[in-house]
Protein backbone atom coordinates (compact mmCIF):
# COMPACT_ATOMS: atom_id res chain seq x y z
CA UNK A 1 0.00 0.00 0.00
CA UNK A 2 1.22 3.48 -0.69
CA UNK A 3 0.55 6.90 0.44
CA UNK A 4 -0.38 9.29 -2.22
CA UNK A 5 -0.77 13.06 -2.64
CA UNK A 6 -3.43 15.03 -2.22
CA UNK A 7 -4.15 17.27 -4.19
CA UNK A 8 -5.18 19.87 -1.45
CA UNK A 9 -5.81 24.03 -2.00
CA UNK A 10 -5.42 24.37 1.79
CA UNK A 11 -2.31 25.09 2.08
CA UNK A 12 -1.71 21.59 3.82
CA UNK A 13 0.99 19.32 1.98
CA UNK A 14 -0.20 15.44 2.53
CA UNK A 15 -0.27 11.89 1.49
CA UNK A 16 -3.42 10.12 2.05
CA UNK A 17 -3.96 6.22 2.23
CA UNK A 18 -6.68 6.10 -1.05
CA UNK A 19 -7.35 2.22 -0.46
CA UNK A 20 -8.36 3.30 3.35
CA UNK A 21 -10.58 5.85 2.01
CA UNK A 22 -12.48 3.46 -0.64
CA UNK A 23 -12.43 0.24 1.84
CA UNK A 24 -13.57 1.80 4.95
CA UNK A 25 -14.41 5.15 4.58
CA UNK A 26 -11.69 6.48 6.47
CA UNK A 27 -9.52 9.81 6.02
CA UNK A 28 -5.86 8.63 6.91
CA UNK A 29 -2.81 10.31 5.88
CA UNK A 30 0.33 11.95 7.16
CA UNK A 31 1.99 15.38 6.04
CA UNK A 32 4.48 16.12 4.32
CA UNK A 33 7.63 19.28 4.45
CA UNK A 34 5.66 20.53 1.60
CA UNK A 35 7.08 21.93 -1.71
CA UNK A 36 9.54 24.38 -0.12
CA UNK A 37 10.88 21.74 2.60
CA UNK A 38 9.93 23.66 5.54
CA UNK A 39 6.50 22.43 6.61
CA UNK A 40 6.55 21.65 10.04
CA UNK A 41 3.69 21.00 12.67
CA UNK A 42 6.15 20.75 15.69
CA UNK A 43 4.63 22.12 18.67
CA UNK A 44 7.09 20.69 21.49
CA UNK A 45 10.14 20.29 19.13
CA UNK A 46 11.45 23.33 19.34
CA UNK A 47 12.29 23.45 15.76
CA UNK A 48 9.89 26.66 14.48
CA UNK A 49 8.64 29.24 16.16
CA UNK A 50 5.79 28.75 18.57
CA UNK A 51 3.43 31.24 16.41
CA UNK A 52 3.95 29.50 13.00
CA UNK A 53 3.55 26.42 14.41
CA UNK A 54 0.19 27.17 16.23
CA UNK A 55 -0.66 29.49 12.57
CA UNK A 56 -0.26 26.11 10.38
CA UNK A 57 -2.26 23.72 12.85
CA UNK A 58 -5.03 26.39 12.60
CA UNK A 59 -5.04 25.66 9.34
CA UNK A 60 -4.98 21.75 9.76
CA UNK A 61 -7.87 21.98 11.72
CA UNK A 62 -9.82 23.94 9.06
CA UNK A 63 -8.39 21.78 6.48
CA UNK A 64 -11.01 18.87 7.85
CA UNK A 65 -13.89 20.47 8.60
CA UNK A 66 -17.07 20.10 8.66
CA UNK A 67 -16.04 16.73 8.46
CA UNK A 68 -14.70 16.54 11.81
CA UNK A 69 -15.59 18.66 15.10
CA UNK A 70 -12.50 17.00 17.47
CA UNK A 71 -9.26 16.79 16.57
CA UNK A 72 -7.03 14.51 19.03
CA UNK A 73 -3.23 14.89 19.75
CA UNK A 74 -1.19 13.63 22.60
CA UNK A 75 1.75 15.12 24.40
CA UNK A 76 4.01 12.11 23.51
CA UNK A 77 6.56 10.42 25.84
CA UNK A 78 7.11 7.26 23.71
CA UNK A 79 4.84 5.25 26.30
CA UNK A 80 2.30 2.69 25.77
CA UNK A 81 -0.86 4.49 26.94
CA UNK A 82 -3.87 4.39 24.22
CA UNK A 83 -6.96 6.13 24.91
CA UNK A 84 -10.32 5.72 23.96
CA UNK A 85 -12.34 8.45 22.51
CA UNK A 86 -15.95 9.10 23.59
CA UNK A 87 -19.00 10.86 21.72
CA UNK A 88 -19.19 14.33 22.42
CA UNK A 89 -15.44 15.27 22.23
CA UNK A 90 -15.54 18.92 20.46
CA UNK A 91 -12.30 21.26 19.10
CA UNK A 92 -8.74 20.71 19.82
CA UNK A 93 -7.96 18.09 22.50
CA UNK A 94 -4.37 17.90 23.80
CA UNK A 95 -3.56 15.13 26.10
CA UNK A 96 -0.54 14.56 28.32
CA UNK A 97 1.63 11.39 28.61
CA UNK A 98 -0.31 9.56 25.69
CA UNK A 99 0.98 8.15 22.35
CA UNK A 100 -1.95 6.55 21.28
CA UNK A 101 -5.44 6.91 20.47
CA UNK A 102 -8.87 4.94 19.53
CA UNK A 103 -12.42 5.51 18.76
CA UNK A 104 -15.42 4.14 17.09
CA UNK A 105 -16.88 7.74 16.50
CA UNK A 106 -17.57 9.87 13.79
CA UNK A 107 -16.21 13.00 13.66
CA UNK A 108 -13.20 12.40 15.58
CA UNK A 109 -9.84 13.25 14.12
CA UNK A 110 -6.61 11.08 15.81
CA UNK A 111 -3.08 12.48 15.04
CA UNK A 112 0.22 11.93 16.15
CA UNK A 113 3.39 13.56 15.67
CA UNK A 114 6.10 11.35 14.07
CA UNK A 115 9.62 12.15 12.48
CA UNK A 116 11.15 8.60 12.08
CA UNK A 117 8.67 6.86 14.68
CA UNK A 118 5.78 4.65 12.80
CA UNK A 119 2.65 5.63 12.72
CA UNK A 120 0.02 2.69 13.01
CA UNK A 121 -3.35 2.87 11.50
CA UNK A 122 -5.60 0.22 12.75
CA UNK A 123 -9.02 -0.50 11.90
CA UNK A 124 -11.52 -3.09 12.82
CA UNK A 125 -14.18 -3.33 9.51
CA UNK A 126 -17.08 -5.34 11.65
CA UNK A 127 -17.53 -2.66 14.06
CA UNK A 128 -15.86 0.48 12.45
CA UNK A 129 -13.39 0.91 15.75
CA UNK A 130 -10.34 2.32 15.28
CA UNK A 131 -7.11 2.96 16.20
CA UNK A 132 -3.93 5.46 15.48
CA UNK A 133 -0.16 4.65 17.44
CA UNK A 134 2.97 6.48 17.86
CA UNK A 135 5.44 3.74 17.71
CA UNK A 136 9.09 4.13 18.27
CA UNK A 137 11.62 1.87 19.60
CA UNK A 138 10.58 2.78 23.27
CA UNK A 139 7.12 2.47 22.52
CA UNK A 140 7.18 -0.93 20.77
CA UNK A 141 9.14 -2.34 23.15
CA UNK A 142 6.32 -1.24 25.73
CA UNK A 143 3.84 -2.96 24.08
CA UNK A 144 1.62 0.00 22.15
CA UNK A 145 0.52 -2.17 19.62
CA UNK A 146 -0.57 -4.57 21.83
CA UNK A 147 -2.29 -2.40 24.17
CA UNK A 148 -3.94 -0.53 21.05
CA UNK A 149 -5.06 -4.21 20.10
CA UNK A 150 -6.43 -4.99 23.54
CA UNK A 151 -8.55 -1.28 23.84
CA UNK A 152 -9.87 -2.46 20.60
CA UNK A 153 -10.94 -5.87 21.91
CA UNK A 154 -12.14 -4.56 25.04
CA UNK A 155 -14.24 -1.91 23.68
CA UNK A 156 -15.15 -2.80 19.92
CA UNK A 157 -15.11 -6.60 20.57
CA UNK A 158 -12.43 -6.56 18.02
CA UNK A 159 -11.41 -9.92 16.87
CA UNK A 160 -7.38 -9.75 16.18
CA UNK A 161 -8.33 -11.59 12.51
CA UNK A 162 -10.32 -8.79 11.72
CA UNK A 163 -8.31 -5.98 12.25
CA UNK A 164 -6.18 -4.36 8.92
CA UNK A 165 -3.00 -2.79 10.00
CA UNK A 166 -1.02 -0.28 8.38
CA UNK A 167 2.76 0.96 9.07
CA UNK A 168 3.15 4.23 7.91
CA UNK A 169 6.13 6.38 6.76
CA UNK A 170 9.07 6.20 9.52
CA UNK A 171 12.48 5.61 9.08
CA UNK A 172 13.66 2.34 7.32
CA UNK A 173 15.98 -0.50 8.58
CA UNK A 174 18.56 0.08 6.81
CA UNK A 175 19.07 3.74 7.77
CA UNK A 176 18.41 3.03 11.67
CA UNK A 177 21.15 1.60 13.56
CA UNK A 178 21.13 1.57 16.88
CA UNK A 179 22.97 -0.38 19.99
CA UNK A 180 22.72 -3.36 21.71
CA UNK A 181 20.72 -2.82 24.93
CA UNK A 182 17.82 -1.27 22.19
CA UNK A 183 17.36 -4.72 19.75
CA UNK A 184 17.37 -6.56 23.47
CA UNK A 185 14.47 -4.05 24.65
CA UNK A 186 12.54 -4.40 20.98
CA UNK A 187 13.46 -7.77 19.89
CA UNK A 188 14.90 -9.99 22.68
CA UNK A 189 17.86 -10.73 21.27
CA UNK A 190 21.89 -10.66 22.51
CA UNK A 191 23.81 -9.30 20.23
CA UNK A 192 27.14 -8.01 21.15
CA UNK A 193 27.28 -4.68 18.76
CA UNK A 194 25.40 -2.36 16.93
CA UNK A 195 22.23 -4.11 15.14
CA UNK A 196 20.39 -2.40 12.08
CA UNK A 197 16.40 -2.29 13.39
CA UNK A 198 13.37 -2.64 11.11
CA UNK A 199 10.57 -0.95 13.10
CA UNK A 200 7.77 -1.46 10.81
CA UNK A 201 8.95 -5.39 10.53
CA UNK A 202 8.82 -5.97 14.12
CA UNK A 203 5.64 -4.24 14.43
CA UNK A 204 4.04 -6.41 11.45
CA UNK A 205 6.13 -9.39 13.40
CA UNK A 206 3.73 -8.71 16.80
CA UNK A 207 1.01 -8.24 14.62
CA UNK A 208 0.74 -11.22 13.07
CA UNK A 209 1.50 -12.85 16.48
CA UNK A 210 -1.57 -11.40 18.27
CA UNK A 211 -3.65 -12.54 15.48
CA UNK A 212 -3.50 -9.79 12.79
CA UNK A 213 -3.98 -11.39 9.26
CA UNK A 214 -3.69 -8.50 6.71
CA UNK A 215 -0.52 -6.06 7.51
CA UNK A 216 0.89 -3.16 5.38
CA UNK A 217 3.78 -1.22 5.13
CA UNK A 218 4.85 2.62 3.51
CA UNK A 219 7.19 1.67 0.97
CA UNK A 220 8.64 5.12 2.13
CA UNK A 221 11.57 6.15 4.33
CA UNK A 222 11.42 9.49 6.42
CA UNK A 223 15.59 9.31 6.19
CA UNK A 224 15.95 8.18 2.43
CA UNK A 225 13.35 10.70 1.30
CA UNK A 226 14.38 13.38 3.48
CA UNK A 227 14.05 15.87 1.05
CA UNK A 228 9.61 14.98 1.34
CA UNK A 229 9.56 13.92 5.05
CA UNK A 230 11.06 14.78 8.60
CA UNK A 231 13.84 12.84 9.62
CA UNK A 232 15.32 12.96 13.52
CA UNK A 233 18.07 10.92 12.28
CA UNK A 234 18.64 12.13 9.10
CA UNK A 235 18.62 15.98 10.23
CA UNK A 236 20.95 15.43 13.47
CA UNK A 237 18.10 16.21 15.95
CA UNK A 238 17.21 19.34 13.67
CA UNK A 239 13.85 17.89 12.23
CA UNK A 240 10.30 19.24 12.62
CA UNK A 241 7.48 17.37 12.79
CA UNK A 242 5.16 15.40 10.52
CA UNK A 243 1.52 14.92 12.10
CA UNK A 244 -0.12 11.42 10.94
CA UNK A 245 -4.01 11.11 11.15
CA UNK A 246 -6.94 8.79 11.13
CA UNK A 247 -10.46 9.27 11.38
CA UNK A 248 -14.14 8.31 9.70
CA UNK A 249 -16.03 11.89 8.86
CA UNK A 250 -19.50 13.18 9.89
CA UNK A 251 -22.17 11.87 7.37
CA UNK A 252 -22.83 14.37 5.09
CA UNK A 253 -19.94 16.57 5.43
Amino acid sequence: MIEVPVAARDAVPRLELPDWKDRFGLTAGITTRGPTGDYSLGLWSGTEPVGQALERWGAFRRAFTPGFSALILGRQVHGRDVRWQVPGAAGWIVLDGCDGHATREAGILLAVSVADCVPVYLIDPPSGALALLHAGWRGTAAGILEAGLSLLTARASAAPENIVMHCGISICGMCYEVGPEVILEVTGSHVEKPQRLDLRGELARRAHAAGVREVSRSPFCAAHHADRFHSHRASGGRAGRMIAYLGRALAGA
